[in-house]
């Protein structure tokens, strides 16, 4: 039997299913049972994979003191009953790669993964994390035929707590006090909004000169590039699976969080028929509004440049989902 206890509250028993066994994947299944927010289900083609994750962090359960469920495996069919599905599956980026690098061959995997899941969790809401971030969840939304506030992506969350963390960091205060917004493609033409980022309310534009903040936006930008780099066999893990986490919690709890989130626009900003990063209230429901803020001419500009590469994606993506598997 399929779940739909996404469209009532209080969730009895929400079950998440993550598709992508990597350090993403394996990380957000530790936050979910950990926190003791849902049974999971960890599914990855590599064989023994998922299973074995599932087992270590089934034996610390008497630790962490929970009785979550988590389940590894290679069959799409024990999806079936999950009310919320993540697809974190496909190949990570190696230093000097873009993310739009990977759009021929995530496009590929992330399509064959949704057109097996979608059959045995039809209810499901998606949220998709694998890069390029924007072209994916578009990805989703048209191979699962979904209504469009049930498919988002992540990523303003993760580029908003970069922000927010640089902020802190210039300034010396605790990232508690820090409020800071990103917007756009999660790329490098994503939109920091220094004027809607704050100290305690104060914004940082009254709190340090624009070079700093120019820096810090800069940093912002290539905060994924700049892990990269350095880790030079993959990319970030932990900070992208607080960040999803942050999103899951939002709708299993039906908090009804303003948060940036990978949305479909329908004229939201003067754009249409694309997923970008725009402020978002998250609950039970899905993307259940967008919140249209009012730009000046230059941050407007920057966010409709921040389309430009995720529209060339989508011309390959177009042409790959038309392919039968």
């Amino acid at each position: 039997m399929v779940s739909t206890s996404l469209n009532s509250h209080p969730f009895s028993s929400p079950r998440i299913g993550i598709i992508g066994a990597g350090k993403v994947g394996s990380t957000l299944a530790q936050r979910i049972i950990e926190k003791n927010l849902a049974d999971v289900v960890l599914l990855d083609i590599v064989e023994g994979m998922p299973q074995a994750i599932a087992l270590d962090l089934t034996q610390a359960r008497a630790v962490e003191g929970h009785d979550r469920q988590i389940l590894g495996t290679n069959n799409y069919a024990d999806l079936a009953g999950c009310d919320l599905v993540v697809i974190t599956a496909g190949k990570p980026r190696t230093p000097g790669m873009n993310r739009n690098d990977l759009i021929e061959t995530n496009a590929t995997i992330v399509t064959r993964a949704v057109r097996e899941a979608i059959a045995y969790c039809p209810n499901a809401m998606w949220i998709a994390v694998t890069n390029p971030l924007d072209v994916m969840t578009y990805c989703v939304w048209k191979t699962s035929q979904l209504p469009t506030q049930r498919v988002m992506g992540m990523a303003g969350v993760l580029d908003s707590a970069r922000f927010q963390t640089f902020i802190a960091l210039e300034l010396g205060c605790s990232v508690s006090d820090v409020s800071a917004l990103v917007l756009g493609s999660h790329g490098d033409t994503m939109v920091p909004l220094p004027r809607f980022s704050t100290v305690r309310g104060i914004p940082i534009t009254e709190l340090m000169d624009n070079e700093t903040i120019e820096r810090l936006v800069n940093r912002t930008r290539h905060g994924g590039a700049e892990v990269v780099k350095l880790m030079k066999t993959g990319g970030a893990y932990y900070a992208p699976a607080s960040s999803v986490y942050l999103m899951i919690e939002a709708i299993v709890r039906d908090r009804s969080r303003y948060l940036p989130v990978t949305s479909y626009l329908q004229g939201e900003y003067g754009l249409n028929d694309i997923y970008l990063g725009v402020p978002c209230r998250l609950g039970a429901q899905g993307v259940e509004s967008i919140l249209e803020l009012e730009l000046t001419i230059a941050e407007r500009e920057a966010l409709h440049q921040s389309t430009e590469s995720v529209r060339q994606g989508l011309e390959i993506v177009e042409k790959i989902m038309q392919i039968g598997f």
